[in-house]
């Protein structure tokens, strides 16, 4: 038994070293090194289980995990545990969780929602009393109840096979005993020094006034006392007890309109997801409050195009995609709320019929003169999937908002509160305007792809309003370029905004020119790429293939 163990970690150590590549870290992030052109990794190949995360020693622990006998959602519970601690401009148990999850034995795909909500005395009225006319982007306003501790709880509850303490150990070792900061990570860092000015989150976050250079060894024992109690005492602690006590009781200090009660009727919800097909795929999406919808209604619009025959990231191809995406996000910003407060016209926006009206709206030889892009923001975000030896399966996101969220940490717990609460609209006659009780515009979205009745795919692209037309782009390098599930994410990017298009460095002198006739306006735009991970599934073999993004830390591992 011990010689078994010894070879697997050994295999999961030579298959780290396999997908890890050198990164400079004087290049601008999101245009190194992969969108030169070249090819920087290969796949990572297993048979009996498979996790792809943002950081290595997040990968490492849900290997760990599945090694133990654990299935992908424990796995994938103690991943995203140990990102709040590795990863903490990114994620934090202070953010919201969305979750695709298939159960091979039942033969069933369900997706939980565990975002939060506001205060219930939240409103455009009460903030506009305190002298504030429009959402703020961060401090305690943002804050919104947060539901990822909630989700993990509900993930291992439904489908787990261990206890929350045995999967939370890893991130508590690390908080507790410390890691070193990676390169890609401690670029990221920088950004706490916005903050400085905040005492608990100078104390936790600048050790000696300063980010933590790359190398440096990091420890947040305020944090991994707070995983300890979640461990013992369950989410309960975090939602009405000695935790949700503490986090009233800051924001309450910090002018914030939260109350225990806010945090004790918080739930997370299990729901069921969209879908449409593509090409012979059915791809799964989340419906509002998050943005699946504008990923589906691209592809819907993009099937009706020779893609292939246009060339791959041809001026002639990005137009149709940049064109296809400004219609379906258009549609993104008019109709992504809470569907506790409205209702969106899903099975229209959805359907062929409607791509087909709004494939009319493109013209191949020019640009549209008007697009919607809906709440911008929400960059910091971790996204990481799992596939276990029964292929269970396990796509899931998590997020604070943007970099640090709200900027606060909560007292001595350690906590990143989030800032999701910049996505509602101050606009009253906007389904997503400030509510109480209500979830704000949210843009994370994990995704699965089924081919004949099975997965086929589970991944996702992080990055904000990247993450739908990121989706888009690496999934039709995989189905209508061939490409394998590392090279598809790989391969350079185009990120549309309201006022440009942002092209990654591959992409060449000629496409841009050409993409200027039909009258883009090209922008520069650095590390605005997202950050890609998959894990593809052989029909045939049973084999499992993992991709990890070069633009983040992290990589795929099997065994």
């Amino acid at each position: 038994m011990l010689r078994a163990k010894t070879a697997a970690l050994t295999l999961a150590f030579v298959l780290l070293l396999a997908t890890m590549s050198p990164v400079n870290s004087q290049q601008p992030l999101g245009d190194r090194p992969t969108p030169t052109g070249g090819r920087t990794r290969a796949a990572v190949r297993a048979m009996n289980g498979m996790i792809a995360t943002s950081q290595p020693l997040a990968s490492a622990a849900g290997l760990r995990i599945l090694q133990q006998g654990g299935n992908a959602i424990d796995a994938a519970v103690a991943a995203a545990a140990v990102l709040c601690v590795v990863e903490p401009m990114m994620v934090s148990a202070g953010g919201d969780l969305f979750a695709l999850v298939w159960n091979a034995k039942s033969k069933e795909l369900k997706a939980l929602n565990a975002s939060g909500r506001s205060p219930q005395a939240a409103t455009i009225d009460e903030l506009k009393k305190r002298g504030i006319d429009r959402m703020p982007q961060h401090g305690i306003h943002t804050v919104t109840v947060p539901g990822a501790v909630d989700g993990w709880a509900k993930l291992l509850e439904k489908y787990g096979t261990m206890k929350l303490a045995q999967v939370l150990q890893p991130a508590i070792e690390y908080a507790e005993r410390g890691f070193p900061v990676t390169d890609v990570i401690g670029h990221d860092w920088q950004v706490a020094l916005n903050y400085k000015t905040h005492g608990d989150f100078a104390a936790t976050f600048l050790p000696g006034g300063q980010p933590p250079a790359i190398g440096d060894i990091f420890k947040n024992k305020n944090l991994g006392r707070t995983l300890r109690l979640i461990a013992q005492k369950g989410p309960d602690v975090f939602y009405r007890g000695e935790l949700a006590e503490k986090l009233v009781q800051f924001a309450q200090a910090e002018g914030g309109l939260h109350t225990l009660r806010d945090f004790a009727n918080h739930t997370s919800n299990w729901i069921d997801p969209i879908s449409t097909t593509y090409r012979g795929y059915t791809c799964y999406e989340l419906p509002p409050n998050t943005q699946g919808l504008a990923a589906l209604e691209m592809l819907n619009i993009l099937e009706g195009y020779d893609l292939k025959a246009l060339g791959h990231n041809s001026a002639e191809y990005l137009h149709l995609l940049i064109e296809a995406k400004k219609l379906a996000y258009a549609d993104r910003a008019r109709h992504i709320s809470d569907p506790a407060f409205y209702q969106a016209p899903l099975e229209k926006l959805l359907s062929k019929e409607y791509a087909a009206q709004q494939r009319q709206k493109i013209d191949a030889a020019k640009v549209a003169n008007t697009s919607a892009n809906g709440p911008r923001g929400g960059e910091d975000t971790v996204y990481l999937t799992v596939v276990d030896k029964d292929h269970n399966a396990v796509s899931l996101i998590q997020s604070i908002f943007s970099a640090f969220g709200s900027g606060l940490v909560a007292g001595d717990t350690g906590i990143v509160l989030h800032n999701r609460g910049a996505g509602f609209s101050f606009d009253p006659a906007s389904p997503n305007k400030l509510d109480g009780n209500k979830r704000p515009f949210h843009t994370l979205i994990p995704a699965m792809v089924f081919k004949d009745g099975q997965p086929w795919l589970t991944y996702g692209v992080m990055g904000g309003d990247m993450q739908a037309q990121g989706h888009v782009q690496v999934l039709l390098n995989l189905i209508d370029f061939g490409m394998d599930v590392q090279r598809a994410g790989e391969a350079p990017r185009f990120r549309h905004f309201e006022s440009g298009v942002a092209l990654e460095s591959a992409i060449g002198p000629d496409v841009r020119k050409a993409l200027e006739a039909k009258g883009h306006k090209l922008t520069t735009a650095p590390g605005t790429f997202g950050g890609y991970q998959a894990i593809l599934l052989d029909p045939l073999t049973g084999a499992l293939a993992g991709g990890s993004d070069v633009r983040k830390d992290g990589c795929a591992l099997g065994w």
